[in-house]
């Protein structure tokens, strides 16, 4: 039997997503039960790590998620930039605007300024449950924030400046980072382009898997996830 938590031990990313839900149940049933049946059929069959009943509790609650359209009566197309980090803020306590960005990006496979639902669940079999291989790949997208397949000098010393807590008695914070990115760079850094290709970052982190997140935190911890997944996988299925 699932461990059930006491009202006062419930984390706060449970109880922002379960306020959620009590505020939302109108839209589940927007769908019929039948509908999201089928439909978690078929995603099932694309889809790893996730059972078709799990695929079932995501499409419910991404409908939460969703909300009401802010236009009455235009359909909504997915859940935006803003709906999607405010969930990577409340669930999995991520803070770095940054790699918030990253991750979004990362999830939004066409580039459509949208997570749709199948973007929704392909992208949380990786954050959640994916395996080295789609976490290395995962996480090199969300480091190359311009898309151009590479990591760069300039990409590692903005992510480290944000990601890094500064100390108060620093003159010159930059400098201290800049000499980081410097040894990052003699560290992961293969073919010595001064810029980290993927076949660079997959060498790296394949030889210490520390280096994964080696720029910002783009995953959630165990205790996210636990959280995450008994929040929604505990819905009531008949």
């Amino acid at each position: 039997m699932p461990w059930q938590p006491s009202i006062n031990k419930i984390p706060g990313g449970l109880l922002w997503l379960a306020t959620q839900r009590t505020t939302n149940t109108s839209e589940i049933s927007a769908m019929s039960r039948k509908l999201i049946q089928t439909v978690a059929e078929t995603i099932s069959k694309q889809v790893e790590h996730f059972s078709k009943t799990e695929i079932e509790c995501l499409i419910r609650e991404y409908k939460v998620l969703l909300g009401e359209p802010t236009v009455p009566g235009r359909a909504v197309n997915g859940l935006d930039r803003g709906k999607f980090r405010s969930m990577l803020h409340n669930m999995f306590g991520m803070t770095d605007d940054m790699i918030m960005d990253g991750v979004f990006r990362t999830f939004d496979k066409d580039n459509d300024s949208f997570v749709s639902m199948n973007e929704w669940i392909e992208g949380l079999s990786v954050f959640l449950r994916g395996t080295l291989d789609e976490k290395i790949k995962y996480c090199f997208h969300v480091y190359d924030l311009n898309g151009d397949n590479y990591i760069s000098r300039e990409e590692m010393f903005h992510m480290l400046k944000n990601s890094l807590v500064r100390q108060p008695t620093e003159e010159d914070p930059d400098e201290g980072i800049r000499d980081l990115v410097e040894i990052t760079l003699k560290k992961m850094d293969h073919d010595h382009d001064g810029r980290l290709s993927f076949a660079d970052f997959e060498k790296a982190v394949r030889e210490e898997n520390l280096l994964l997140e080696a720029f910002g935190t783009c995953l959630p911890d165990s205790m996210s996830i636990e959280t995450f997944e008994q929040h929604v996988f505990q819905v009531d299925i008949l």
